[in-house]
């Protein structure tokens, strides 16, 4: 079945949507988790399914306490296993032996490096052999994500990604998971509309936009290279 075709079965209901969608993908549906905001509502939409989408998230080794915190508050919520992909350890010891723990600060080659090795390699054996992968992305985030559409299909992953929220505002967003009680990274509450590894994120000054307190120090498009 084609993108065109998958279309035309979504609605503005993400819920109803994430249902069609497992109907036609089964087992080759799989949802990344990163526990923040958005990771958070699409969660508690496949807690509500008959048969839940598979759930996967990428632990870097570098990630808040706050978001180990909301990741056991999400187990304990919903009883949905969430499976961890990790660094290779020995690209990972390489790289800090050869240039110390804090790398990615020294120039954009060296962070997009400890990106590929803490985040970009562990998501290609978390979608290796799926053919549909949801998704936490909003328009509202970035120039970048404001011309996706819901699907799409990523050629470089070879894979057909799905994005329920993509339409949806902050303001809508904060108003449906306080509506709903929905554990959330307590850090949103103080600045942080995105959240990545420590080291790397910020909380955004007044006027900044969403993806200011990602990679603070560049100047450069703010993507890790998991949805280039």
């Amino acid at each position: 079945m084609d993108l065109s075709q998958l279309q035309s079965f979504l609605t503005d209901n993400p819920k109803d949507n994430l249902d069609k969608l497992h109907n036609q993908f089964g087992r080759d549906m799989v949802f990344s988790t990163s526990f923040g905001i958005e990771d958070q509502y699409i969660t508690y939409l496949i807690s509500k399914m008959e048969h839940p989408v598979s759930i996967f998230t990428l632990d870097t080794g570098r990630l808040f306490p706050e978001t180990y915190d909301v990741w056991s508050r999400t187990l304990i919520r919903y009883k949905l296993p969430i499976t961890p992909f990790f660094p290779n350890q020995d690209k990972l010891q390489a790289m800090i032996e050869k240039k110390g723990p804090n790398s990615f600060y020294y120039s954009v080659e060296d962070r997009k490096e400890c990106c590929r090795i803490r985040k970009i390699d562990p998501l290609q054996q978390a979608i290796k052999g799926r053919k549909l992968w949801v998704t936490g992305l909003r328009a509202e985030q970035s120039d970048s994500r404001n011309g996706l559409s819901q699907l799409e299909y990523d050629e470089h992953n070879n894979i057909i990604k799905y994005h329920p929220l993509l339409n949806l505002t902050w303001d809508e967003l904060n108003q449906v998971v306080d509506d709903n009680n929905i554990p959330i990274n307590t850090l949103h509450k103080k600045g942080f509309p995105s959240i990545g590894c420590q080291p790397c994120t910020r909380a955004v000054m007044e006027n900044e936009d969403f993806r200011a307190g990602r990679w603070w120090w560049e100047n450069s498009n703010k993507e890790c290279g998991l949805h280039s």
